[in-house]
């Protein structure tokens, strides 16, 4: 078997009398990677009862109605009872496996370049999980809570779809007007107390909106704090102000302005929106032993679901076309 050796030119960027220049690069990888999004931050995180997660939820209370009122001197009770349905969401999981092979891990040790490399990737596949997570949370593909057909969360879009509240704004009208008239009927529910805290969108419908403020009303909106120093833009609904909250994860079809793209808006009520976990809320990290390759391998696992509580009446999907 021959051997073969390697020109250094090969690696060199520059040899000269005196001087031999080899590739150094900056100790810190250029990352603006997204991570996150602030849903996931503002709906609630509560343990799991059990796989699935079960609750009960109260539809109606007990109501005489008219037979309620009687002659006080000749009573004769109505027999009432409060309407309870049971609920359940099946859990999911989301799993990420990372491997450090041995050889590397030494040779990157003893170069003394990038020393915070490996913390930084499992801090990474971490992330890469979450958004994995935040995507579903809006978009999981699963098309039922009570039959899971499919390992994805049921998103919430797909479930307050399901819960038959839904509006389209035509071409021609007013996208304020059209979410403030489905939010003021909400809140006018005459069976529960309704009152929605948020309007997600696609930073895209959210400047549309801004510019229809402006044209329409020559009205700039104000602006609040939502979680961590993130400002976002409020809208005075019948409601109070709802924080107009981008989220890059919910898309649209079409290019605004073609006459036929189609732009979703969710008004929720946070509050009702659980995400039920196991184990931990956060990712978990587990290490493996060696095995016969000599790799270091770590599994970032997390188990859970969504549910959205009130889905017909406390959450609202709006449909703009433009």
């Amino acid at each position: 078997m021959n051997a073969t050796f390697q020109d250094i030119h090969a690696a060199a960027d520059f040899i000269g009398p005196g001087a031999i220049e080899v590739p150094l690069y900056q100790t810190e990888i250029f990352d603006i990677c997204r991570r996150s999004s602030p849903f996931g931050q503002r709906i609630k995180q509560v343990p799991a009862t059990g796989h699935p997660s079960r609750f009960f939820e109260e539809t109606a209370i007990p109501n005489p109605g008219t037979a309620g009122f009687q002659d006080p001197r000749n009573l004769n009770p109505t027999v009432v009872s409060p309407t309870r349905v049971e609920r359940s969401v099946p859990l999911k999981a989301i799993v990420a496996q990372i491997n450090y092979n041995l050889f590397d891990m030494e040779l990157g040790d003893q170069q003394k370049q990038f020393a915070y490399l490996q913390a930084k990737d499992i801090v990474d596949t971490v992330s890469g999980v979450m958004v994995t997570h935040d995507v579903a949370l809006w978009n999981g593909n699963d098309t039922s809570l009570s039959t899971p057909t499919t390992t994805q969360y049921m998103g919430v879009t797909a479930q307050i779809v399901a819960g038959g509240n839904t509006t389209t704004i035509a071409t021609t009208a007013s996208i304020v007007d059209g979410i403030k008239s489905a939010i003021a009927q909400m809140v006018a529910n005459t069976g529960f107390y309704v009152r929605p805290t948020a309007i997600y969108a696609n930073p895209v419908l959210l400047d549309l909106i801004d510019r229809e403020m402006k044209t329409e009303f020559n009205v700039v909106l104000n602006s609040g704090e939502i979680t961590g120093g993130f400002r976002v833009k409020l809208l005075s609904t019948q409601a109070g102000e709802l924080p107009l909250i981008p989220d890059w994860s919910l898309s649209y079809t079409g290019t605004p302005g073609s006459g036929s793209a189609v732009l979703p808006a969710y008004i929720v009520t946070e509050d009702l929106i659980e995400y039920h976990w196991l184990g931990d809320p956060t990712p978990r990290v587990f290490q493996l032993g060696l095995p016969n390759a000599l790799t270091h391998q770590y599994v970032v696992v997390k188990f859970g679901a969504v549910v959205v509580k009130g889905a017909n009446y406390a959450h609202y999907q709006v449909l703009v076309d433009r």
